[in-house]
């Protein structure tokens, strides 16, 4: 019982880094996308953003895909849960990412459609940077489940003040990825926009957070003795304050990395907050925690043996790919 405990306690790890890693790295393609429209002005500018996140945003969502294969494989009632419970808000979701993943493609060889398919680049980009935070913020307050772990309400059930205020946080801290990030790859005016914007949304995250704290004191009880979550939000306040101020400093990569940061402390804040559970029930005798939601202890040790193997290769690449293309996004003469 040692030994699947263990297992059952290194997959919640396991599988909060690979959503984490997605937060931060398809956070900042996200985050472009969503503020195209304030970013770029000219045919040149959206040049420039679509360039700065082209050769990355596929390889980013692998970290999503491998985050929802790692659920489905460790806590598969969780999964189950999920996805049939929230199955109109992930399908908002999926179509989403698919005309953002198609609009990136048309938009540099369709000349009578670009404006389609820029805000279909947007509207695709916007919709999971709230939608997943929605969901999150579900997940975390408590939804309707029954006895056999079957989700029991619709989706205006989704829609509550909890929920909305962490999608809304959560749409807050991807937007900054994007701001930095576009500050980070760019020149000009259009880093002059991002800089610009950094600090309205600087405010409205710091508004936004404070939101959220009093909202979970209302609808969640024992969050004040949580110490690990304590330490996240320091961790979560004193990145975000390290952004203005490198942003002030005009040190992009220091601000990017500083936005990260206070990514890992929010994601720090669920995953403390939150465990044991992986879905938590209205009714917490109905909850699926990781000790009764989970595979089989055979299951989760060749799991981790996979992981332990294939998760160095996927960071190996990431880091590689980021090299290749690192520095500033600079046009040749025919616009590319």
């Amino acid at each position: 019982m040692e030994t699947l405990a263990f297992l059952q306690n290194t997959w919640y790890i396991l599988i909060g880094v690979l959503l984490l890693g997605y937060a931060i790295l398809d956070g900042f393609d996200l985050g472009v996308g969503a503020l195209l429209p304030f970013l770029a002005k000219n045919k040149e500018d959206k040049r420039k953003l679509f360039n700065a996140v082209g050769p990355f945003w596929d390889g980013n969502e692998v970290w999503l895909l491998t985050g929802g294969g790692a659920l489905f494989a460790a806590f598969p009632h969780a999964y189950a849960t999920v996805f049939s419970g929230f199955y109109l808000a992930l399908m908002l979701v999926l179509f989403s990412l698919i005309f953002r993943a198609v609009s990136l493609e048309f938009w540099s060889y369709e000349e009578k459609g670009k404006t389609f398919w820029e805000w279909a680049f947007v509207i695709g980009s916007f919709l999971p940077a709230l939608l997943f935070g929605v969901a999150l913020g579900n997940v975390i307050v408590g939804v309707p489940l029954d006895g056999n772990m079957e989700f029991t309400g619709n989706f205006f059930t989704l829609l509550r003040p909890f929920p909305l205020v962490v999608g809304l946080l959560g749409l807050a801290a991807i937007l900054m990825q994007g701001v930095t990030y576009a500050a980070l790859k760019t020149t000009g005016e259009v880093q002059t926009r991002a800089k610009q914007l950094t600090n309205t949304i600087w405010i409205a995250f710091i508004a936004l957070f404070a939101l959220s704290f009093i909202v979970a004191l209302i609808f969640m009880s024992g969050i004040l003795t949580n110490v690990l979550a304590w330490i996240a939000a320091v961790v979560v306040l004193v990145g975000w304050y390290m952004v203005r101020v490198a942003v002030k400093k005009g040190k992009e990569g220091q601000a990017f990395l500083m936005s990260s940061l206070a990514f890992v402390g929010l994601w720090g804040i669920v995953g403390a907050i939150h465990f044991p559970n992986v879905v938590k029930a209205k009714d917490a005798a109905l909850s699926i925690t990781i000790y009764n939601g989970s595979s089989s202890q055979l299951s989760l040790t060749v799991m981790l043996i996979i992981a332990l193997i294939g998760m160095p290769v996927v960071i190996f690449y990431t880091a590689y790919v980021y090299k290749i293309f690192k520095g500033k996004v600079v046009l040749n003469g025919d616009g590319y």
